[in-house]
């Protein structure tokens, strides 16, 4: 009994934390191409090195951060669930796999699991070393600049694009269960589309050709 109350607040407080990191994480993210990029493009250089100066240190702080704590206890999450059985100890249980193989739930999950592992690397080893370098060098990075700034935006770009399937792929367990190579083509298809659609609405978002006027009334 008290090893599986320990299990069971083991996972809702791994469970509660992975949320919570999650939202910091994909929440920048969202900021980043949806607020950041649209903005930059809008500004001119001395513009531009204030804003990021004052801003983006903060903002990669959070998102490196988040994205680092929602992997880890994502992965502590998992072994909880799928690798562990009160009583039993460390061996794939039935939410693994069955008699058929590896079970639709778990199908999901290491799905969105790989989708989320290729976003935490581009985080750690592709933005946050770029943007570093951006940001803290300053003119001396300034024959690079474009490069580097390029190779962040494919990455952060990158991520938005992947976030949309991979956030279905966590909630689907749950609420969805049933994946075929079909379903799962659909699903990346979709997720994709959808975010792409964002990016593209967020080009006009809060200017004259968005939800602001030039005159400045409007809803925001």
């Amino acid at each position: 009994m008290v090893i599986s109350d320990l299990h069971i607040n083991l996972n809702i407080w791994l469970r509660w934390l992975h949320v919570l990191a999650g939202i910091i994480w994909i929440g920048h993210l969202y900021f980043l191409d949806f607020v950041c990029v649209p903005l930059q493009r809008s500004l001119d250089d001395s513009e531009k090195n204030a804003v990021i100066q004052k801003v983006m240190l903060r903002a990669l702080w959070w998102f490196r951060w988040g994205a680092m704590i929602s992997f880890l206890s994502g992965l502590f999450l998992f072994g909880v669930n799928y690798l562990y059985t009160p009583g039993v100890g460390f061996e794939a249980n039935q939410l693994l796999v069955d008699d058929h193989g590896i079970t639709g739930r778990a199908t999901w999950i290491l799905f969105g699991m790989t989708v989320a592992s290729v976003m935490w690397f581009n985080v750690w080893f592709v933005i946050w070393p770029a943007q570093k370098k951006l940001v803290l060098a300053g003119n001396a990075s300034a024959d690079h600049g474009p490069f580097l700034f390029r190779r962040s935006f494919l990455a952060v770009r990158t991520n938005t694009l992947l976030s949309g399937p991979m956030l279905f792929a966590m909630l689907a367990p749950s609420h969805y269960g049933a994946i075929s190579f079909l379903t799962w083509l659909l699903v990346l298809a979709t997720g994709i589309l959808v975010m792409w659609c964002l990016i593209r609405f967020s080009r006009v978002v809060g200017t004259s050709r968005g939800q602001l006027n030039d005159g400045g009334e409007g809803d925001v």
